[in-house]
């Protein structure tokens, strides 16, 4: 069988030369955006896809200011981002968990997740879709339908519907957030730290019709609007916004994981949440009960490959993310892994589509799609056509795909821990 590395490469080039010459001719023509949601869909065509992501005129990161952020980024996992547990990370011996390294993150996390979104929110649209998130999945089923369906579950489990205000904590993009919109009728504020989501996020809204019921505020939600006591980042004014008691649900979408504090995170929501308000979400979390083992140094590369490419201090375990929802003030109401019959026969793995099946909608989400857009990526930046830096993102996100796929298949991992939980 073919290498798919070699494959890619010559895929590639010939994409590459007409990149280029579309690149010289579109150049003027900006990014055409689309608010449809689908895999794709804010990129559509192969050619105007690449050119757009690597040519973007929404962009707030500076063209040549791409590589000192991902190098500021990768400072702060110890160099190792572009290495994947089968590549470099084992041999490591856990650098990314020690405690100085997990601290070093926690204190600089905001560093760490804005710079991430600047450097991959373009790649996620590209090549996954506008809702940043996995789901379960069953058989007979399609990628999009089960990104959907994961979203309506909040919507049902929290009772939205027109007149309910709710709460997007860490809204990327706002896929989700529109999705739910319209299907719930609910108002939605979304809060993210990344000035450049924002910006997209609500052309998004307005795009789609929906600017009415959903909008999003940058921010940080380990302090909301109205926090008593913090600091927030450069760049970031609430004005006289204060959130305090304003929303009647709340929910987050793999979000939370960013924090470096979920106790205080968890506190935030609770506080802008109604008295009995519901707050619910998709944790990411490391699996000890099904076996994981931090004694293992394989184990600890995967989880380790799992951070780096998505901007973690650390993956925490069921047991803290309940604790830390208790110690917000919550009453935790129920708690499972969403992905607990991952390898039924019913279901479809969370990873598969990242595990290199084909289909012609989602080929950029396979192992050999992504080794198409990395080999294009390394070509346009050898050209000059991509700022420099941009090849180290591609990589990184390649090596974290295989980590994640690792650590389903060895069900170590779950991207979606759900919970409901009731402010007391």
């Amino acid at each position: 069988m073919e290498d798919p590395t070699v494959v890619a490469a010559c895929v590639a080039g010939g994409v590459v030369a007409a990149t280029g010459c579309y690149m010289a001719y579109q150049k003027s023509a900006g990014v055409t955006r689309d608010a449809s949601g689908g895999t794709g869909a804010a990129f559509e065509g192969q050619l105007a896809a690449g050119v757009n992501m690597l040519s973007n005129g929404d962009s707030v990161l500076a063209r040549e200011k791409v590589e000192n952020s991902m190098d500021e980024y990768a400072a702060l996992f110890e160099g190792q981002t572009g290495k994947h547990s089968a590549n470099g990370l084992t041999d490591e011996k856990g650098a990314v968990t020690s405690a100085e390294s997990i601290k070093k993150r926690q204190e600089g996390y905001r560093t760490m997740v804005n710079n991430f979104y600047d450097l991959v929110t373009d790649f996620y649209e590209y090549g996954w879709c506008q809702s940043f998130h996995f789901a379960p999945r069953w058989q007979g089923e399609t990628f999009l339908e089960s990104i959907k369906r994961a979203e309506y579950h909040l919507c049902s489990r929290l009772g939205m519907k027109p007149g309910v205000k709710a709460l997007d904590v860490g809204c990327g993009v706002g896929g989700p957030m529109r999705n739910m919109a319209i299907f719930s009728g609910a108002s939605i504020e979304g809060i993210t730290i990344n000035e450049y989501q924002v910006k997209v996020g609500n052309k998004y809204h307005a795009q789609q019709g929906v600017a009415d019921i959903a909008h999003t505020t940058r921010g940080d939600f380990q302090n909301l609007p109205g926090f008593a006591d913090g600091e927030l980042w450069e760049g970031i004014d609430y004005g006289d916004m204060d959130w305090t008691g304003k929303f009647d649900v709340a929910y987050e979408i793999e979000a939370t994981c960013h924090s470096p504090d979920k106790t205080r995170c968890f506190s935030e929501v609770a506080r802008c949440l109604k008295p009995g308000g519901l707050f619910a979400g998709y944790e990411w979390v490391v699996l000890p009960d099904r076996g994981y083992d931090g004694a293992n140094p394989t184990h600890v590369a995967i989880k380790e490959g799992i951070e780096i490419g998505n901007g973690l201090p650390t993956l925490a375990t069921p047991e803290k993310v309940v604790a830390a929802l208790e110690a917000a003030g919550f009453e935790v109401l129920e708690h499972y892994d969403a992905n607990r019959n991952v390898h039924s026969p019913v279901e479809i793995p969370w990873y598969d589509t990242l595990n290199g099946k084909f289909t012609l909608s989602g080929f950029r989400m396979t192992n050999l799609g992504r080794n198409c857009t990395h080999a294009m990526v390394t070509a346009l930046e050898t050209l000059r056509i991509a700022p420099k830096g941009t090849t180290h993102v591609s990589a990184m996100l390649n090596a974290t795909a295989l980590d994640l796929v690792e650590g389903g298949k060895q069900e170590l991992f779950t991207p979606s821990y759900f919970f409901v939980a009731r402010k007391k």
